[in-house]
């Protein structure tokens, strides 16, 4: 399966630079087309194809821009474009990442494709000819660094010693030619697992560790990008263990790999996991401020934080996390998940655009300098499990590149790449997947609301199934009303934002209607805008989720998808039927015990 380029036979083993690569891939996908590189090293990753009068084109760009402009010029003559005489382009982001949550052992944390496509029984294990045809992929839409392993290290999988290492950089040399670089994820504490009684990042003798470390890992790949790091977190070690700040554990870690190029990449996401769900002052989406934002400038040049999209932890609907807007001293990565862990685990159709490009109407252009994806990558034969969460994977990478990217035209040239349907078939898919975002949260938490999943697995409905336990996760639903108060007279969630987005949301009467149980907590009787009270608004997203899903199953069953993909779509819409079942009558039903309102149209609702 080589997703949206099928059409493209299988790359020989031969090639080992990106201009080689390059060349190869016009010479396949456009044969007859007379196609001149030319590397211009001041270019970087940027890239100007020009068509000449004759019909031949001119590819300039730097090392690894020729060979973005050849798959930019592929990919619109692909997907029946309209090709101009210029395409021109340059990255946005300087790092556009996959973060891999695979285990040693070949499980995948939050994976829902299969198993590792690098690891097996403790240790490196890899099919190369899939590693090629991952790297065409990634590299087709611009990505550029790809970290194989989870951040919750687990051992033995220990990619920084000697014998890992040598396996690493013939896998290095793989991605190499596609222009993509490897990171590790990284244990903070790993010093102690090799005779250091300390992991302190003051402490001399961790430092000089890590600088002996750093000389070996880079030694053996030279371009490796750097290193991954979670801490603090969710049981995970770190500077809080000694008495120090985030910024002096990742400024350690920034200076032992400065020397050879290398960036920290160093997550945001801590928050207190042991929560006792007494306490009505810890209010979890207010953690990553509180940790981070006073230590805004004190980062190395070299340390990159990376925020997750939202406050909270990928649900269905988060606003945009505070700390993307107010650390401006700081270099910043969005993190967005890939893989479907709180939107469907790719059973459920969950298109993501349409959420990425409502966070960006929030995100000032120059907030961010990096980005990263948890990735929905796995061993099933189409890499994301489902063969419609490619869709993701692909305008990821559009995105990644250029940030003003539009759903639409993203969705409608990986459908046209892809299936290559008639254009009433493709017009068919794209409104379908477009759709499916809406109607996944119609069906699920309501408003804003988020975590009312099952535990755990993270896959269908337990409305209550995180509210007493440590995660911080707590909607406080009563007979009376349901949300938590996040402005100034609640917990204070608000005043992290500046006052023009404070003024969005404080108020109920203004609040969007999507986020409303996130800011504010409400009687089931509060009017929304359109004149239903709150709980027949729910009432009424739930049932009209599930006919939608209804809708959408008929449609896909409509429409001509090859073999194996129609029958894995088939299959996975059946059980997304099911799931929106289960979700839409036990959220109806909870809320109904809760509040004894009846639906006003008299549909059921099961006591």
């Amino acid at each position: 399966m080589k997703a949206w380029l099928h059409a493209l036979p299988d790359l020989p083993d031969s090639l080992s630079t990106p201009s080689a690569v390059a060349a190869w891939e016009l010479s396949c996908a456009l044969p007859g087309t007379v196609v001149t590189l030319n590397t211009v090293p001041d270019m970087a990753e940027s890239y100007r194809a020009e068509r000449s009068a004759d019909g031949s084109w001119n590819i300039s760009g730097g090392k690894t821009g020729v060979l973005y402009g050849a798959y930019a010029l592929i990919l619109k003559s692909l997907s029946g474009e309209s090709v101009p005489d210029v395409i021109e382009s340059a990255p946005k982001y300087r790092l556009r990442m996959i973060n891999c949550w695979d285990n040693a052992d070949g499980s995948v944390e939050r994976g829902y494709s299969g198993r590792s496509l690098f690891f097996e029984g403790g240790r490196l294990d890899y099919d190369p000819a899939r590693m090629r045809e991952l790297g065409r992929l990634l590299a087709s839409v611009g990505l550029n660094v790809l970290c194989i392993n989870n951040v919750n290290v687990h051992f033995p999988c220990q990619l920084l010693l000697e014998d890992y290492l040598e396996q690493a950089a013939q896998l290095a040399d793989l991605f190499r030619p596609f222009g993509i670089r490897l990171m590790f994820s990284v244990d903070f504490s790993q010093p102690m697992r090799h005779g250091i009684p300390t992991a302190d990042p003051l402490d001399e003798s961790v430092r000089a560790w890590w600088k002996e470390t750093a000389d070996r890992v880079w030694q053996a790949i030279p371009d490796l990008a750097g290193f991954l790091v979670k801490a603090d977190s969710e049981g995970r070690p770190g500077p809080f263990t000694y008495g120090r700040n985030h910024a002096d554990g990742a400024n350690m870690l920034a200076e032992a790999v400065r020397p050879h190029g290398g960036v920290i990449v160093w997550r945001c996401f801590v928050y207190n996991c042991r929560q006792d769900w007494r306490d009505l002052k810890t209010d979890r989406p207010k953690a990553a401020w509180e940790h981070y934002a006073f230590l805004d400038g004190a980062f190395a040049e070299n340390v990159i934080l990376q925020v997750k999209h939202g406050p909270f932890d990928f649900q269905v609907r988060e606003p945009l996390s505070p700390l993307l807007l107010g650390m401006k001293h700081t270099n910043l990565a969005m993190e967005l998940q890939l893989a479907q862990e709180y939107t469907g685990h790719q059973i459920d159709l969950y298109t993501m655009i349409p959420m990425w490009r409502e966070l960006y109407e929030e995100l000032p252009a120059d907030n961010i300098m990096s980005i990263a994806a948890v990735s929905n990558l796995g061993r099933d034969e189409n890499y994301t499990g489902h063969p419609l969460a490619a869709v993701n994977l692909y305008t990821y990478g559009r995105l990644a590149w250029d940030p003003d990217t539009k759903a639409e035209g993203a969705v409608t040239a990986w459908a046209r790449l892809t299936y290559g349907f008639t254009p009433e078939d493709t017009e068919k898919l794209v409104t379908l997947l477009l759709s499916s975002r809406r109607i996944y949260e119609k069906y699920t938490a309501p408003l804003g609301i988020g975590w009312m999943i099952t535990p755990h697995d993270h896959y269908g409905p337990n409305p209550s199934g995180y509210e007493y336990d440590l995660w911080g996760t707590y909607h406080k639903a009563d007979r009376n009303a349901i949300g938590i108060d996040r402005t100034a007279g609640g917990t204070g969630y608000l005043d992290q934002y500046p006052p023009e987005i404070r003024r969005k949301y404080e108020n109920p009467a203004t609040c969007p209607d999507l986020l409303l149980l996130f800011y504010h907590r409400l009687p089931y009787s509060f009017r929304m805008k359109d004149g239903r009270t709150l709980v027949q608004r729910i009432y009424d997203d739930h049932f009209e989720g599930y006919e939608e899903t209804e809708r959408m199953a008929e449609m896909l069953k409509s429409l001509p998808f090859p073999s194996p993909d129609r029958e894995i779509i088939l299959q996975r819409i059946d059980m997304q039927l099911h799931n929106a079942r289960e979700w839409r009558d036990i959220i109806n039903t909870f809320f109904h015990r809760l509040s004894g309102a009846e639906d006003e149209k008299g549909r059921t609702i099961y006591l």
